[in-house]
């Protein structure tokens, strides 16, 4: 093996570890928390904190911070806010940003990059263009993968936001039927359920908490999450607040709307099943079926001709 291929695959070794100790990485809130809950009514100073903190943090995490800062610093604004509502909108995964997400398609790219130049070297000497083609070909996919990766989380996530709402809003019906207010409501909910939508429902009342107004709140929270029912939803709220309709109605009117929506999708999903298996069976089924079939009929008219 040359001194290129062992640079080559310790590049790509370091890679690996620096992507994976960055994503796996807590968030610097929750580690500072979880370090000063052991040791009770001690105080720390803030370099006492910084040293309990791991490597990854002290070190990996604010260099590939400003790596990516220099990513982004060429990138346009207009991108920058897509890309930030991107991550926004897949509940910012392992506390992921702007700069941490071009970092991250940058560690990428060279990964792959390099896994493709040694699987083109293994298959024979072919010469540096080609090798040098497919790893730019390995760049661009290596790149690619953390958007696929990203899209994938906010389908996801979407779709987890469509299944709780209509349980979501039948807890804030009763709740605010027997008495409560909106947020105490709200808060029920959030300790009821564990999920995005719960999550989402827990920054506007924290947002509340500090000041912010209810509607505006609630209207940020409709518009950052994608949902087309849940912004619907939201929208209703603000109206009926703003009309001074009583809020338990429309959270019932909202609630039954949400659970026929529901049944109506299930539905239309049923009715695609049929076309969607369609293709899987001209593709596996019957190719089998043709086989078993017709095997014999060839080998029996193979026999035939071969006695002739």
């Amino acid at each position: 093996m040359s001194i290129l291929n062992i640079v080559f695959a310790f590049l790509a070794f370091s890679g690996i570890i620096i992507a994976v100790q960055a994503v796996t990485a807590k968030p610097r809130q929750d580690l500072i928390s979880e370090r000063l809950s052991r040791y009770g009514d001690h105080n720390l100073t803030l370099d006492e904190i910084e040293l309990s903190l791991p490597f990854s943090e002290r070190f990996i995490k604010p260099a590939l911070e400003r790596i990516g800062g220099l990513l982004t610093s060429r990138m346009a604004k207009n991108r920058q806010v897509v890309l930030q509502n991107k991550i926004n909108l897949a509940g910012r995964p392992y506390g992921l940003s702007v700069n941490g997400f071009e970092v991250t398609k940058l560690i990428f790219g060279f990964v792959v990059a390099l896994l493709v130049y040694f699987l083109v070297g293994v298959l024979g000497d072919l010469g540096l263009p080609v090798h040098l083609a497919g790893a730019a070909v390995g760049f661009a996919l290596g790149r690619y993968l953390p958007d696929v990766f990203l899209n994938n989380k906010i389908k996801g996530r979407q779709r987890e936001l469509r299944l709780a709402l209509p349980n979501a809003l039948d807890l804030l019906t009763i709740s605010v039927e027997a008495g409560l207010g909106f947020d105490a409501a709200i808060g029920r909910l959030i300790e009821k359920f564990r999920n995005a939508l719960s999550d989402e429902f827990a920054q506007v009342l924290n947002e509340i908490r500090l000041g912010r107004p209810r509607l505006e709140a609630l209207d940020d929270m409709g518009r950052r999450s994608g949902v087309e029912e849940l912004h619907t939803f939201i929208q209703a709220l603000i109206q009926s607040e703003q009309l001074g309709v009583g809020i338990a109605k429309v959270l019932r009117i909202q609630s039954e709307e949400m659970r026929r929506r529901r049944r109506q999708r299930a539905e239309e999903q049923a009715a695609q099943a049929p076309l969607k298996m369609l293709f899987p069976m001209i593709g596996c089924i019957f190719p089998t079926l043709f086989i078993v079939l017709m095997g014999p009929a060839v080998i029996i008219i193979i026999h035939t001709f071969q006695h002739k």
